[in-house]
């Protein structure tokens, strides 16, 4: 008897908050493939143009980027809103190691900088040459960590600071 008024009197749960307190794990189809190497090896632009389809979803216009190859030094840079990204230097002694973190970095940094005032950020999804990216508001970033086990694997915003760069470890 107490069991039937108990579950006749209890409150009901809505679908949100159930939902808010259930982890929810990812949609990989929603993912966009990058691959860091690729980035760093002059495809910024290119993998930006593949992008712009979903970025249109919560920025109304875009920027232009535009990229500098110099085969001389050799170096490759970023151009985005009046800065220049270096991303690889042949002066530098650890540059090709270090391009495919600042190529990460720097390409969610443009995309990120022109979502300020929308609810969602591109996180990203692993690194290296599995690297993703991923639209997701704060709270789904954080309910995928919840639901997802190992830390390698949880969205997160690109860093500068090597060797993760960002990435949860």
């Amino acid at each position: 008897m107490r069991s039937m008024l108990s579950k006749l009197f209890a409150r009901p749960s809505s679908q949100a908050d159930s939902a808010e307190a259930r982890p929810q794990p990812l949609d990989y189809e929603k993912m966009v493939t990058l691959d860091a190497e690729e980035l760093a090896e002059q495809g910024i632009v290119a993998a930006y143009q593949r992008l712009l389809p979903q970025l249109k979803n919560h920025v109304a216009r875009p920027a232009l980027i535009s990229e500098e190859v110099e085969a001389n030094e050799p170096s490759y840079k970023v151009q985005f809103q009046g800065n220049e990204f270096l991303i690889y230097s042949g002066s530098d002694r650890d540059a090709e190691a270090e391009s495919w973190g600042r190529a990460t970095y720097y390409f969610f940094l443009i995309v990120n900088s022109q979502l300020n005032g929308s609810d969602v950020r591109f996180y990203a999804i692993n690194s290296g040459n599995d690297l993703g990216g991923i639209f997701l508001t704060p709270a789904q970033a954080e309910s995928a960590q919840r639901s997802i086990e190992r830390r390698t694997d949880w969205p997160y915003i690109p860093s500068l600071d090597g060797p993760w760069y960002g990435q949860y470890h």
